[in-house]
């Protein structure tokens, strides 16, 4: 069905879209979970049964109509199942990431005022559970914790007795479209997370006018669930799609498998933020040094298709037919490293309070440098005095939970100011260039943008992240985390290699934006250490107080790469 075909009486929810499924494919495997050394599948009816009997309980409780239910754990069968509960009960689900600590959980939980818990697949629960505040029923998942951890607490309701005690749920709920159906906390590259009000409404509206770009045809469509749930782009691409679509989730069970069940689950669909993607590269240039797969490729054809075809095969995405990027920038020149293996990377662009739907790179008509062209449904307008990004779409979010102020300062007649800087050209593609509140001007009175010039170093791939800072120096420096493979090469090599990515990046730009050195850092940014979000952008504030008070001493040292040891 065309999109444009849509009325307002035909917006289908994903509850909607759960119940076909349920009832047309009951014995279908919807969930499939990696436990230890052995998998749990889920059908599409033992999904209804269990979310059911979970609703049921909810309803049980008595909660006023619209309650804020609150759900963190890593991705896992019981997530989905979770969040299907809190809805199917008439409440709104608020998930949050399972990296936060206790203070921060509690900062949330208080916040949306939370008075119910699924709280599941957590590395350190006991280290958490300080955060949960008193008065909060605590539900927990089952089997992903030992014993003695699911049974610390006997003020814990599990989930395998709520199923054994409350029979499903029986009602087909038909949810009111102007309903919140979900707040989305933001990770918070700034300040404290804010919670995204977002309507059933708004999702079905971005359902509706995605369905050709996500190919919500494709048969047997399967997902690979492995970034956090909890943010925008993994609701939409993996829950929202495969409710959509029918099809099959697998989750990733940690690092050392993640490859192996990546490739077991052979996606059709499938998304990696930019961070994944040079993790992806790096592989492969360990198996295969640069130059040897350059020529390679290069060489007798029949050949590079195979090699070509072999690498895709390795990494899982031989049968993907939407392969996306998001969430952080991610350089032009990475992309078309992908595309002559014949992996089509297409760069999504949206945020949070706009569902994550903007923009969306046509699979075949691919302009590099864009993130792709605007949604026919979303109005695009760009401020002139400072290049901002605003957006008007029927999926904007409602506002901010309880806060009235941020929500006034955000939303303004129907636009939603995105504090990204941009452009929009003729043939209707839209081009980032940076963040308002990340440029800054140098002492000369002229503006930098930190991105841009990032952008410069990726065909570097000695460097896995930078980040270019020192509004308080003459000119800027960028700080840089070498690769895995970087790391254990000579220093002499890696430093003639940096200064040469140096020299071709600043000979580009302005005489006020050349970086003056570059810093190599001892330690990576992740988000354990809090320099990076728990979608893998980086926390620049954070980043520069990190560094902060050594940076003038690195700027006034001799030479161009400056080491920290």
């Amino acid at each position: 069905m065309n999109t444009s075909d849509y009325t307002q009486t035909q917006l289908k929810t994903v509850i909607d879209f759960f119940c076909q499924w349920e009832q047309e494919q009951p014995d279908k495997v919807y969930l499939h979970q990696p436990l230890g050394n052995s998998f749990v599948e889920f059908t599409w009816g033992e999904v209804g049964r269990q979310a059911r009997s979970i609703a049921a309980y909810l309803q049980s409780l008595d909660l006023p109509p619209g309650s804020n239910i609150g759900l963190v754990s890593k991705n896992c069968a019981h997530w989905i199942i979770a969040d299907l509960a809190i809805m199917l009960s008439g409440h709104v689900s608020v998930p949050f990431y399972p990296t936060l600590t206790a203070d921060q959980l509690r900062q949330v939980l208080t916040h949306s005022g939370c008075t119910v818990l699924f709280a599941g697949k957590i590395d350190n629960w006991a280290a958490m559970e300080p955060g949960v505040p008193a008065g909060v029923r605590c539900i927990r998942f089952p089997g992903y914790d030992s014993p003695e951890t699911l049974t610390a607490n006997p003020k814990h309701i599990q989930w395998n007795d709520v199923l054994a005690t409350y029979p499903p749920m029986t009602d087909q709920p038909t949810p009111d479209l102007d309903a919140v159906s979900t707040i989305v906390y933001t990770s918070g590259t700034t300040g404290n997370p804010k919670g995204v009000m977002l309507t059933y409404r708004a999702g079905s509206e971005a359902v509706a006018h995605t369905r050709q770009q996500m190919r919500h045809d494709t048969p047997n469509a399967r997902f690979f669930s492995y970034l956090p749930l909890c943010h925008i782009a993994e609701r939409n691409v993996v829950e929202s799609t495969s409710l959509i679509t029918g099809g099959t989730i697998y989750f990733a069970d940690g690092l050392e498998s993640f490859m192996q069940q990546l490739q077991a689950a052979r996606p059709t669909h499938f998304i990696a933020v930019p961070r994944i993607w040079t993790k992806f590269q790096q592989g492969i240039f360990a198996k295969i040094p640069p130059m040897h797969l350059e020529a390679l490729l290069t060489g007798e054809p029949t050949q590079a298709e195979a090699v070509k075809k072999q690498l895709r095969q390795s990494l899982g995405l031989d049968e993907a037919v939407v392969i996306l990027t998001g969430a952080a920038p991610m350089p032009a020149s990475m992309i078309q490293w992908y595309r002559r293996l014949g992996i089509v990377i297409q760069e999504a662009y949206g945020m949070t309070e706009n569902y994550g739907a903007v923009s969306m790179m046509p699979a075949d008509e691919i302009k590099d440098g864009t993130v792709g062209r605007v949604n026919s449904a979303v109005d695009v307008k760009i401020l002139p005095e400072t290049g901002e990004i605003l957006t008007r779409a029927p999926w904007n979010m409602k506002g901010y939970y309880r806060e009235p102020a941020l929500t006034e300062a955000t939303l303004k007649d129907g636009w939603l100011y995105t504090g990204d800087v941009g452009a929009v050209d003729a043939d209707g593609f839209l081009r980032i260039t940076g963040r308002v509140n990340e440029m800054y001007k140098s002492p000369k009175g002229e503006y930098i943008v930190p991105t841009q010039i990032e952008f410069g170093f990726a065909e570097n791939n000695h460097i896995e992240q930078i980040c270019v800072t020192g509004q308080q120096l003459p000119q800027p420096v960028a700080l840089v985390v070498l690769s895995e493979m970087a790391r254990s090469a000579d220093r002499e090599l890696i430093t003639q290699s940096l200064e040469q990515s140096l020299a071709t990046v600043n000979g580009q730009l302005m005489s006020h934006e050349r970086v003056k050195k570059l810093i190599v850092v001892r330690d990576a940014w992740t988000v354990e250490n809090n320099l990076m979000t728990p979608t893998m952008k980086m926390k620049r504030n954070i980043i520069d107080a990190h560094y902060d008070a050594q940076v003038t001493d690195w700027y006034e040292q001799e030479g161009i790469v400056i080491w920290e040891d």
